[in-house]
Order: structure tokens, then C-alpha cells, then sequence
């Protein structure tokens, strides 16, 4: 797919990290985008910085994704692109024992679908959303229609102890890229999906150093944590290589993850 002007691309969970990296990415290429975000500050900084659209939007609630695709597509028109970087997580054990009083307690059931609900349902709304718009679009002229790439994680593939729910929305991310693409195959519509490994995201910023040296010397090459630009680059390719589809790829440095 050629990126210019002609372009437009919704990027979720934009307004900062491996999102921000994309939005930036995709802007530096003269992509027209709009930014699906929770955080109005964050979100409204990054969208004037550059010169993106921002839209408020909960991923969880149609009526709030909805009216993100309506404000982006009234501002930058039909979108072409689609990158889903919202997400969460959490960590509990499925079943624990607490040291200092043997009380038994089991995964909150309520934290557990709160977190499938956001990187697993909220990410099919928005490729379901998005896939329908782009079907109103002619096949530009090296034949694509749209490109959509997704967030998954190295924990779909090997989760650690307290990853019960993330891993299981990331592993469902995984497990329904290729029968999307197949869905969308006919029509001219790439999907793909990346698996980040240990990056440097505002969720390790506020990390002591002594953990973020740990976390980048259990990398075995490069011995860091990952940069937001590196994905970014990735999503890049997978949205211009025409080539790309159905894959999900780890981006990891070779890290497989140990059980903590």
C-alpha cells in the first residue's frame, strides 16, 4: 500500500507508547489519522503535536466507537488503515493462598472479563467496524483496500504466573488474525498482527531502574527493553508490504518468557 495524503488511518490507544510511536510513523509518511484514546489530555497533546485527529473513545462501548468512527471519518474521510494498540492488563493468581493468613481466594472473575473485554472484544468491534467502512472504498491501484494490524503480546505464547486473563486475550488476538484475513481476503483487506515482547511504554516508565535493567538484561539480543519507534516500524512494514497477511510475529529480541 502506498501511504501519502490520500490515506487515512485510525490508530488505537493512540495518544501514547507503541500507539503515539505508530501515529507518528504513519503522519511522517503524510497519512491523515485519527486517534481512538481513553486519556482526553494525553490524547488532545499528541493529536496537536502531530497534526492528528483526536477522538474520545472507550473500545468497550459501541456507541463510543461508533461515534469515533464518525468523527474520524467526517475529519480525515473512510479510513484505509487500522492499528489497534488499545489494551490493558493485570496480574492474579487463578486460585492463591495468602502467606500470612491461609485465606483462599480465585482470580476476580469481574477483573477477568474486564480484561478480554478490552484487548479481545474491543479490538474485534473496531477491526469489525473498520472492515465494513473499507468496504465502500474502491481497491487502490496495487490492489489493496485497507490494511489492519493488531496488538497482540509474547504472552499469548507463553503467559506468566498471574496472566491467566491477559495472556487469554492476547492468545484470542492471536488465534483469530488468520481467520479474519480470511474473512477479508476477498475483498482486498490485509490483516496482521504483532507480539511485543518487553517495551519501553509509559507502563514501564514509572518502573525503579534496578527493574527496567532486569527486564532489558533478560532480553538475550538486544540486551534492552524494546523502543515504541521499533514497533512502530514493523506496523509500518506490514501495512505497505502487500505481501503481508495472516501473520502473527513475535518482536522480542528472542526473549521466551519464564514463569515470573
Amino acid at each position: 500500500m502506498k501511504l501519502d495524503s490520500s490515506v487515512s488511518a485510525i490508530v488505537t490507544g493512540g495518544a501514547s507508547g507503541l500507539g503515539e510511536a505508530t501515529v507518528r510513523a504513519l503522519r511522517a509518511a503524510g497519512v491523515k489519522v485519527a486517534i481512538f484514546d481513553m486519556n482526553d489530555a494525553t490524547g488532545e497533546k499528541t493529536a496537536a503535536a502531530t497534526g492528528s485527529v483526536f477522538c474520545k473513545v472507550n473500545v468497550t462501548d459501541e456507541a463510543s466507537v461508533d461515534a469515533g468512527f464518525a468523527k474520524a471519518r467526517a475529519a480525515n474521510g473512510q479510513e484505509r488503515i487500522l492499528v489497534n494498540c488499545a489494551g490493558t492488563g493485570n496480574a492474579a493468581k487463578t486460585a492463591s493462598r495468602a502467606k500470612d493468613t491461609g485465606e483462599i481466594k480465585h482470580f476476580p472473575l469481574n477483573q477477568f472479563d474486564l480484561i478480554i473485554q478490552i484487548n479481545l472484544v474491543g479490538t474485534f468491534r473496531c477491526i469489525a467496524k473498520s472492515a465494513a467502512g473499507m468496504l465502500t472504498l474502491p481497491p487502490l491501484p496495487d490492489g489493496d483496500r485497507g490494511a489492519i494490524v493488531n496488538t497482540a503480546s509474547v504472552a499469548a505464547q507463553d503467559g506468566q504466573i498471574g496472566q491467566a486473563a491477559y495472556s487469554a486475550s492476547k492468545g484470542g488476538v492471536l488465534g483469530m488474525t488468520l481467520p479474519i484475513a480470511r474473512d477479508l481476503s476477498g475483498e482486498a483487506i490485509r490483516v496482521n498482527t504483532i507480539m511485543p515482547g518487553i517495551f519501553d511504554t509509559p507502563l514501564l516508565a514509572g518502573a525503579p531502574q534496578n527493574v527496567r535493567d532486569a527486564l532489558g538484561a533478560s532480553v538475550p539480543y538486544p540486551k534492552r527493553l524494546g523502543v515504541p519507534d521499533e514497533f512502530a516500524s514493523l506496523a509500518m512494514e506490514m501495512i505497505r508490504n502487500g505481501y503481508f497477511n495472516g501473520e502473527c510475529v513475535r518482536l522480542d529480541g528472542a526473549i521466551r518468557m519464564a514463569p515470573r
